[in-house]
């Protein structure tokens, strides 16, 4: 089934409802505007931009680059390269120009759609000139491009005898990983890989036809339509989600009448703490879904009362390798023993694995395993990398075989996907995450300090906003781990040195941390750039090796 299909069948059932409404500001009365689209026009106007590709020469089982922001253009665009079997290339443009690039020269595009400022990247950046066989443009073309999508979409509606392809390709889409633990890497989804996500996120979160969506985070947006759902794009900027004006959210979710909103931890964060006013609230929501980085219990808290009593708070757990993984919620988070069990070096607790999705925790190794073995198995409770199994679960990256070697395991014909996290299950079934494998502490031969287990001990103290423990060099192949802290206000140095005494003696009574003797405290930790929410803890370990230099 092609991804495309959830589209036409929504076209058929509801054809009048709202597919995409995207807010343009707000007029002399503070009413806001917005344009949209229905799915029968969805439908139609994807079928034809697809048609117009394929008659200008556009291949099906051929790949394009989109560099398209959230908007009407942008998901009619999708749903046509999915109807003409052509492959988008999804690239967050939150991970710098610099990455962009080396993630356009990997994926070997034929095709590059964008606006014009996109193109303007492409010509002075200099990405892939001469190998292009297409260029699309949104908007006026300024750049010479071979086609614009107004044209391409005019040649579909005259020439409506064009034969839409009926096979699956091979590659539905590549989607590019954030990055913000590597060079980011792109992983190759089948149709069956959507159509496994949607599935498992309608039914994990009980969502219905004709709900209203927020979409903050725009890969989520593409799921909405395919869930049946009307997606509302608010005005921000979606590679700075901590940036967020939250009154355009407020006046978003309040207009539309929002029953669902996907949003980023550091948006979340932003959202509660710009609350206190009656008219920012969200009395029509049904579920929050956040995802990228744990939501701290804080930020849950300062959430929920500006939600209806009966709206959930569900943080699933996954990556752009396979999502959803597990899933878990407000109630639970809460509940005074996982609150209790995480600040006392715990770890996190991301809730019960999906149905579709087979969990299971190996011993902890940085070399590649080939074909399964019961053998790598931990003991329940016994901390070791999450591997994931299930229909979701993508089975290669595009063009990165030594990736593939060191993330991907053959169980007789099916793909075990090994996620770099660290995490166990414990006696209820429940999965707790540890921190990512590339951030354990080796302290000595046959121990490591993980980092999420740790930082919460210390997450605790009053005065810390956040923190994170890092390795600094030392002979051989072992660490010294540091804590470095984010403090909740800038401290004067006397404070600093209590608050050092406080955090070094209360990391002393926990096996987790009583290696940790040295603290450094940094104004702002770096984040990843995709979610905000994430520590870019290679950064910060950096910043730590200068700073005791020094």
């Amino acid at each position: 089934m092609n991804i495309a299909d959830h589209l036409k069948r929504m076209a058929l059932k509801h054809p009048k409802q709202k597919a995409i409404v995207v807010t343009k500001g707000r007029d002399s009365l503070g009413h806001m505007r917005h344009s949209h689209i229905t799915y029968e026009d969805l439908d139609s106007r994807a079928d034809e931009l697809a048609r117009g590709l394929l008659q200008s020469g556009y291949a099906p089982g051929t790949r394009a680059a989109m560099m398209i922001p959230p908007s009407l253009e942008l998901f009619i665009c999708t749903f046509a390269l999915f109807r003409a079997n052509i492959a988008p290339v999804f690239i967050d443009p939150g991970i710098g120009v610099k990455n962009f690039g080396k993630c356009i020269e990997e994926a070997d595009p034929d095709y590059f759609m964008g606006i014009n400022k996109a193109h303007l990247a492409r010509h002075i950046l200099r990405w892939r000139p001469g190998k292009w066989k297409k260029t699309l443009t949104v908007g006026k073309n300024l750049f010479g491009c071979t086609d614009s999508f107004a044209k391409a979409s005019a040649r579909g509606r005259t020439e409506s005898s064009t034969t839409l392809p009926k096979s699956l390709p091979d590659i539905a889409a590549i989607l590019f990983t954030s990055g913000s633990t590597g060079i980011p890497k792109g992983a190759i989804y089948t149709h069956e890989n959507f159509r496994a996500q949607i599935d498992a996120l309608g039914r994990a979160f009980d969502i219905e036809p004709g709900e209203i969506d927020l979409c903050t985070f725009p890969l989520f947006a593409l799921f909405a339509p395919a869930l049946g759902m009307t997606a509302v794009i608010p005005e921000m900027d979606f590679t700075r989600p901590a940036q967020v004006d939250p009154h355009k959210i407020f006046l978003a979710a309040k207009t539309f009448q929002v029953t669902n909103m996907f949003g980023s931890p550091a948006l979340l964060k932003k959202l509660s703490q710009h609350s206190s006013s009656a008219d920012k609230s969200f009395t029509s929501l049904r579920r929050v879904i956040s995802a990228g980085a744990p939501v701290p219990a804080s930020t849950m808290t300062a959430l929920k009362a500006i939600l209806p009593e009966s709206c959930p708070i569900y943080t699933p757990y996954g990556a752009t390798e396979s999502l959803p993984v597990a899933i878990t919620s407000s109630d639970s988070l809460l509940h005074s023993d996982i609150q209790k069990r995480t600040a006392t070096g715990s770890g996190v607790c991301v809730g019960h694995p999906v149905p579709s999705i087979k969990v299971r925790i190996i011993r902890v190794t940085d070399e590649p395993i080939d074909t399964w073995s019961d053998d790598l198995l931990c003991s329940q409770g016994e901390i070791g990398e999450i591997t994931v199994l299930g229909p979701q679960v993508t089975a290669s990256y595009f063009g990165r075989p030594q990736a593939n070697l060191l993330a991907k395991i053959d169980d007789s014909g099916r793909t075990v996907h090994r996620m770099g996290d660290l995490g166990y299950l414990d006696s209820e079934g429940r999965l707790w995450f540890c921190g990512r494998k590339t951030h354990r502490v080796a302290v000595e031969p046959g121990r490591d300090i993980y980092t999420i287990p740790g930082e919460s001990i210390f997450n605790q103290n009053k005065d810390v906003s956040r923190s994170a423990i890092v390795g600094l060099s030392r002979t051989g192949k072992y660490k010294s781990p540091v804590l470095c802290v984010e403090t909740l206000v800038p401290l004067s140095k006397q404070r600093r040195q209590k608050l050092t005494e406080e955090l070094l003696n209360e990391g002393k009574k926990f096996p987790e941390t009583k290696d940790i003797n040295r603290v450094l405290f940094h104004k702002s930790f770096p984040v990843d750039i995709r979610h905000n929410s994430k520590i870019f803890r290679e950064k910060l370990a950096i910043w730590a090796e200068k700073e005791i230099r020094h």
